[in-house]
Formats: structure tokens, C-alpha cells, sequence
């Protein structure tokens, strides 16, 4: 992929608002969201429990939908598109990278990353080549034939992102994607998320509750009480 031009916006999202329906009543999770993010940015999502951090990932990703308010990505309102057309656009723009893996356990990790190439109709020696080598950019090639079960952690979200970037997506969707490791191996991989990001031209956005990730990010976002406040990097507290 060639470098893409740092001042091009690429998503932009105009007074955002969530409702869920609680009983007899309408519990607000945010309303009024308005920001934007251009292309080639790595933007963390940061904020409390129960703030709508992962809600809002999964509207901008065209997983779920707004109360009101709307998303456009490369000037596309996502909130036009038919469920057909989210789904394509989901498989074709967009990777995701969750808190647990999903890897299938009756699969070798090879298997696994190839997945999202054979479901496009891929032959599956070409698929296979094809994960083999996105295996070999997060360091786990020689992990190829071995099972979700038989890999650490960190090898199965190592994984679980190849699988997210093997289509090639312009955006990386990454939910507490070092939640459940420990320090070391969550070190570990965000360094290779930061290292993907920058080498692939990405467009990255990245719930974490860890605040010394989201310092070496380009841009914060926090969401509380409803609003969200852009931050700068440095002001996070240690």
C-alpha cells in the first residue's frame, strides 16, 4: 500500500446520539458526538466503563446503528447503506480487532487468518499463501499449523490481527485489543499494532482503558457523561 496523505479525512461523524431502551424508560448512553479523523491517524477511544466507547466502535463500523445523527466514511453515509451493503463494506474497509480473539478452535492459525479470503471465494492455496505471509508480518510464521488452543495469548491476538488485516482494510477497529494480557505481552502487541499501522498505511481507532497507550497515539478522544473531549496525548494523566 502507498503512504496516504495524512490531511485527507476519512471519517466524519455529526451529532452521534445512542439511546437504549430500559424498562419504561430511555437511558441516554451520548448524544451530540461530533468529530472527525483523517486518514493515516491513530486515534484513541478512551474513557470509563459503561461510557459507550465500544457502542460508538460498533456504529463507526457499521455493526450497529445510531439513535440519530450520522457517520460518513470516505463521504459514504453509513447510515443509508441496506444491511447487504454494510456487510460489504464491513468485509471490504474495515478489520477488527476485539478483546477476545474469536479464533475457531477447530482450526490451525493459518486456517484462521486465511478465513475472511476463502468467505470472498479465494482458492485456498491462494488464501493460505496469503495468510501465511501476514502470519510472518506479526512474527508467528512458524506458528502457522498449530491451533488456537496451543498458542499463548498474545500468539492468539497476534492472530486474530493478521486475520483482521489480510483483506487489506483502510481502517483497523481495535476494542481493548490488550485487555486481556498481561503487561508484557500487551507492550508487545501494541508496538505491533503501532508498527502495522504506520508500514500499512492505516487508519486506526482504539478503545483502551490503558492511558500510556493512548498517550502514543496521534489523537484522544474521551468519552464521558454522555459528550466526548478531545485531549492531547501528553495531557493523559500517568
Amino acid at each position: 500500500m502507498h503512504p496516504i496523505e495524512q490531511t485527507t479525512e476519512l471519517l466524519r461523524v455529526e451529532g452521534l446520539k445512542k439511546v437504549f431502551r430500559s424498562g419504561q424508560s430511555d437511558l441516554v448512553l451520548f448524544e451530540n458526538l461530533s468529530f472527525r479523523v483523517r486518514k493515516g491517524e491513530m486515534l484513541a477511544i478512551v474513557g470509563e466503563s459503561g461510557a459507550g466507547k465500544s457502542t460508538l466502535l460498533h456504529i463507526l463500523g457499521a455493526l450497529d446503528s445510531a439513535s440519530a445523527g450520522d457517520v460518513y466514511c470516505a463521504a459514504m453515509k453509513l447510515r443509508s447503506l441496506s444491511d447487504d451493503a454494510a456487510a460489504e463494506f464491513r468485509n471490504r474497509q474495515i478489520g477488527f480487532v476485539w478483546q477476545f480473539h474469536y479464533l475457531l478452535p477447530e482450526f490451525t492459525a493459518v486456517e484462521n487468518v486465511a478465513m475472511p479470503l476463502l468467505m470472498r471465494g479465494h482458492n485456498k492455496s491462494e488464501a493460505e499463501q496469503e495468510a501465511r505471509r501476514w502470519l510472518r508480518e506479526v512474527g508467528l510464521e512458524d506458528r502457522a499449523g498449530h491451533r488456537s488452543g496451543e498458542l499463548s495469548g498474545g500468539e492468539q491476538q497476534r492472530v486474530a490481527l493478521a486475520r483482521a488485516l489480510i483483506t487489506h482494510p483502510q481502517l483497523l477497529m481495535a476494542d481493548e485489543p490488550t485487555g486481556d494480557l498481561d503487561t508484557r505481552t500487551a507492550e508487545l502487541v501494541f508496538e505491533l499494532i503501532s508498527r502495522l499501522h504506520r508500514e500499512h498505511g492505516l487508519t486506526s481507532l482504539i478503545v483502551t482503558h490503558n492511558m500510556d497507550f493512548a498517550r502514543r497515539c496521534d489523537r484522544v478522544l474521551r468519552m464521558a457523561a454522555g459528550r466526548v473531549e478531545e485531549l492531547r496525548p501528553e495531557a493523559l494523566p500517568a
